[in-house]
């Protein structure tokens, strides 16, 4: 009789650990056998230095089944209380439309899809992001937008730089009107102060008069009020300066779009339409400025170019990855955008139409007035021309408040005894009546009290040019038709959903379904970013235990949750850096020294943060010059403020110095930065805080399981040890007309805590992997990076290595031999790959000409065999270019990808086969991605730049009728 299994061997085969990395056991025997180390713990310890390997396994509860710790979670969120939230302040109660929740929010199509970099397999996500930016252009009247931005009071700083940028004056004073939204003067005055600009806050008439380069005013304005900003317009205008606005868009609906009276720039939140409170975020925020100001914009631009069988073809445009390239002296540092939200806001558009959208504002417009009219019959007073926002005086606010409070309903509070309401799509009938009474009013019939109330909008601005008039926004009206269009559009795509994404230095892996489910809980995503403590109780645990469990991954003592993304986290880790020096007297530090294979966004932050970058060398081998560092850190003495290193280093190898540089940096002063991109090689492995670094960013939607989302959402807390902890991002209670003087740190996004509504994704994670799970995670990383290095290298040489001959979680290929003797480079190799399913490598970076490749620990060994042998018998085709079989320029390289119009055309006048061209290996007979264009001109896109939604019947037999000549 067999011994029956243990209890613990059954509960084993079950955890989530084994579900979330792909190699079983016998999986990983075979590939550490080929990888040639007889244990994980053998690997890890001939890759790692001793210097960083941690000794101690990590301090964390055991892993949780996924029932249980959903059903923790849950606990968690019953301790948040939802009311009905009338705060306002950019924020607002929506409806999120059923059939955009379940297949965009919570469709893995969707959600697990990188940034569209690679146009190719991108087509789907890039069209619902060109109705993004349409919809961005219809409303406010300007000529171009771009495809979302992280939220409206960072989009208000990017504005402040690109008016800076762009106007005609040379005042260093930005002014900004004190009736804007406080979070966004804080975020203002935190970027200001970096940048050295003098921000000026006064009255909306003060803009007219001072002598500033740009203006930045709200529209309606934080009160609720809606004014006539021609004449400052145009005074600013006269002296040469920049007209930015704040606008609420579903009130452009009704109302003069700001490119009607004189705006230049206008930036916004779009989380109303259709997107959730969420404590804050993740909202896409947004930015639409003049066709002048279009080379100067921050963030991503879809763009229309064509393929090349002439067919009209979506690509990011113009400064695509501007900060890689122009590094610090970059306009801007934004990498992550908010791109599954900007694609939900886009759908709401497209599925409300132009008269949805004015019916609804209307609704919220009529119900406002009502309650007005009800609240100026109980003895308030109320200010006029309004849309959704009343501003009520001469109440007892006190009085007001503690019976919204027995209501269940939270209201707006001003320092000054004022209350603030805001309506919006959710209010019912029954919340106006709800809300009158709190003051006193009482409201026994609404249809008749709407019969004898006019409205509030002002009568001399008037909506006065139509929008959505493209038909994508009038078709698609009914579910099933909104529900195919969104199918089609996933179809054109890849995503995780369908194959592995290799992308080094961007950790694409599994977002388990489990970690998914929690954010769309109404306790998690119905509460408002102001809401009262005592009804985020919840919220509280869970951002206090996510930063313990990080902090005891990380080896740093604090966290700080408010960056929205990586590259705000790296912002916030310098700022603090800059902060602690000025609070020992040594404010003179400025120069952060930064190695030249560094992420772009590194200098591109250093340069916010009012430093002097001054870049490093690197060795032969990639490694950094730590003799460089030790004479560039000598040379800068008193001035040294930080290093900025990346650990693993951006060449894919654990680096041995990283201790002494640390040793050198502080011996002189200065501070350790490391970036966090590559954390996913070092959790449960090694711990930054520990070996001498003093902040990092965590990257929590690469190594802590936050999906893509098509190029964001993202979430970019801040660590740093005890020192530097008082000077973590503030969490300013932006409640009143001003919220003071600026912090020593202010706030460097518009919420306390960021993006809070997926921070229940990476709790999730830690929670079911548990300490020895996520030190497996990492050790398979490591292993399954090292098995294609090895298995691969035969065929394309690893360009770096480290200890042993081993490289860490990702491996860079050189391709430019290969480009030196046949032509076919690194990116005709990434379109080849399409052919097969596969989203490419990332190309070109850090090194031109080869693809860095990261397949992460939730690949099983069957996908990265099917990549494996995808990349042998591209090998064999450029061969057979090298030899003569194939020829020089008319290969099935050069013409990647191939679409299934043409394999089906009835003529086909390559010399290679069709066969070759679509069906490259015989399992693709059985599952083949088509992608729906060929390759794409770029030189084309960036020449005749066009970024709205394609003329219907022009774009399909006329390419260039679309066409704008842009002269650069």
């Amino acid at each position: 009789m067999s011994k029956p299994a243990s209890l613990r061997s059954l509960e084993h085969h079950d955890a989530f650990v084994s579900r979330h990395i792909g190699p079983n056991d016998a999986e990983v025997a075979h590939m550490l056998r080929v990888v040639g180390h007889e244990s994980l713990d053998a690997m890890t310890d001939a890759i790692v230095p001793g210097s960083i390997r941690s000794g101690t396994a990590l301090d964390l509860p055991p892993p949780m089944s996924e029932v249980d710790a959903l059903a923790k979670i849950r606990g968690i969120a019953k301790r948040n209380t939802v009311f009905r939230s009338f705060i306002g302040q950019g924020y607002y109660g929506t409806h999120v439309p059923n059939v955009i929740l379940r297949n965009i929010l919570e469709n893995p199509a969707w959600y697990t899809a990188y940034t569209p970099y690679q146009a190719e397999i991108s087509q789907g996500r890039m069209e619902a992001l060109i109705n993004f930016q349409t919809m961005l252009v219809d409303l406010t009247g300007m000529e171009i937008a771009s495809a979302s931005l992280l939220d409206e009071a960072t989009a208000a700083a990017e504005a402040m730089t690109l008016a800076k940028r762009s106007a005609k004056s040379k005042s260093n004073v930005f002014f900004v009107s004190k009736n804007v939204h406080p979070q966004t003067l804080e975020v203002l005055r935190t970027r200001a102060d970096g940048l050295g600009i003098e921000l000026q806050v006064g009255d909306d008439a003060d803009a007219a008069t001072v002598d500033s380069y740009g203006v930045l005013m709200q529209y309606p304005d934080t009160f609720g009020r809606i004014h006539d900003y021609r004449a400052v317009a145009g005074a600013v205008h006269a002296r040469g300066g920049v007209v930015a606005v704040a606008a609420d868009l579903l009130a452009l609906t009704l109302i003069a779009a700001p490119g009607e009276w004189g705006a230049d720039i206008v930036v916004g939140n779009t989380q109303r339409f259709g997107v959730p409170f969420g404590f804050g975020g993740p909202h896409a925020g947004y930015m639409a400025c003049r066709d002048a100001f279009k080379r100067q914009m921050p963030g991503r631009l879809i763009g229309v170019s064509v393929d090349a069988e002439g067919n009209p073809a979506y690509r990011l445009t113009l400064q695509t990855r501007e900060q890689h390239i122009r590094r610090e002296k970059a306009t801007s540092n934004i990498c992550t955008a908010q791109v599954l939200l900007a694609v939900m806001a886009g759908m709401y558009a497209v599925y409300h139409g132009p008269e949805g959208l004015a019916r609804i504002a209307r609704r919220v417009h009529r119900f406002t007035a009502i309650l007005a009219d009800a609240l100026r019959k109980a003895g308030a007073s109320v200010g006029g021309d309004f849309f959704d926002t009343l501003h009520v005086t001469g109440v007892d606010a006190a009085a007001v408040h503690a019976r919204a409070r027995e209501a269940r309903i939270n209201l707006r509070h001003f320092d000054d005894g004022a209350i603030g309401i805001s309506l919006d799509e959710t209010t019912t009938r029954e919340d106006v009546a709800a809300l009158a009474a709190l003051f006193g009013g009482s409201i026994d019939d609404i249809d008749a009290l709407d019969a004898t109330t006019p409205d509030a909008l002002p009568a001399g601005l008037p909506r006065g040019t139509p929008f959505l008039t493209h038909p994508v926004f009038n078709t698609h009206h009914s579910e099933h038709e909104l529900l195919r269009y969104m199918r089609a559009l996933a179809d054109k795509d890849l995503a995780m959903d369908r194959t592995m994404i290799p992308l080094g230095s961007c950790t694409m892996k599994l977002n388990a379904t489990a970690e998914m489910i929690p954010i769309t809980w109404p306790e998690f995503s119905q509460i408002h970013p102001l809401a009262p403590a005592d009804q985020t109780e919840g919220y509280v645990e869970l951002i206090d235990g996510l930063e313990a469990m990080l902090a005891e991954i990380t080896g740093y003592d604090a966290v700080s949750f408010q960056p929205n993304s990586g590259a705000q986290g790296e912002f916030a880790g310098l700022l603090a850096i800059r902060a602690w020096h000025r609070s020992r007297g040594e404010g003179h530090r400025d120069v952060c020294l930064i190695p030249e294979s560094a992420h772009g966004t590194n200098p591109a932050s250093a340069q916010m943060a009012g430093m002097t970058v001054v870049v490093t060398r690197c060795d032969a081998n990639g490694n950094v010059d730590v003799e460089d560092i030790r004479l560039k850190a000598e040379k800068y003495g008193d001035r040294l403020a930080a290093i900025m290193i990346t650990y693993p280093s951006t060449h894919g190898v654990f680096e041995e110095d990283v201790v002494e540089i640390c040793e050198i940096v502080h011996a002189h002063g200065g501070q350790v930065y490391t970036d966090g991109a590559n954390m996913n090689a070092l959790v449960g492995v090694a711990k930054p805080g520990t070996w001498g670094s003093d902040v990092s960013h965590l990257n929590l939607h690469k190594t802590f399981c936050i999906p893509h989302g098509g190029g964001g959402p993202g979430v970019g807390p801040c660590a740093v040890k005890s020192h530097l902890a008082p000077f973590l991002p503030s969490a300013v209670p932006a409640t009143g007309d001003e919220a003071g003087d600026a912090p020593r740190v202010g706030m460097v996004s518009a919420a306390t805590y960021g993006s809070a509504s997926i921070l229940p994704i990476s709790w999730m994670y830690i929670t079911l992997m548990g300490a020895e799970g996520l030190r497996r995670a990492t050790q398979v990383a490591l292993l399954n990076a090292n098995y294609i290095a090895r298995r691969l290298e035969p065929h394309y040489p690893t360009l770096y290595t480290g200890r042993n001959g081993l490289v860490a979680h990702e491996c860079i290929l050189d391709l430019r031999p290969l480009k030196d003797a046949t032509g076919i480079g690194a990116e005709d190799v990434a379109k080849r790959l399409i052919d097969f399913g596969f989203h490419a490598p990332t190309l070109s970076f850090p090194v031109s000409g080869t693809l860095m490749v990261e397949p992460t620990e939730s690949e099983s060994l069957h996908e990265l065999d099917r990549f494996i042998d995808a990349m042998i018998q591209i090998r064999e085709e450029i061969r057979a270019v090298e030899d003569g079989r194939l020829d020089r320029e008319d290969n099935p390289l050069k013409h990647a990808p191939h679409t299934a119009a043409q394999a089906s055309a009835s003529e086909w006048s390559h010399a290679y086969p069709r066969e070759l061209a679509v069906f490259p290996l015989p399992s693709l007979r059985q599952q083949k991605y088509w992608p729906p264009v060929a390759r794409v001109d770029n030189v084309h896109g960036d020449k005749n730049v066009f970024c709205s939604c394609i003329p219907i019947g022009s774009a399909e037999d006329e390419p260039e009728a679309f066409s704008e000549p842009d002269v650069v």
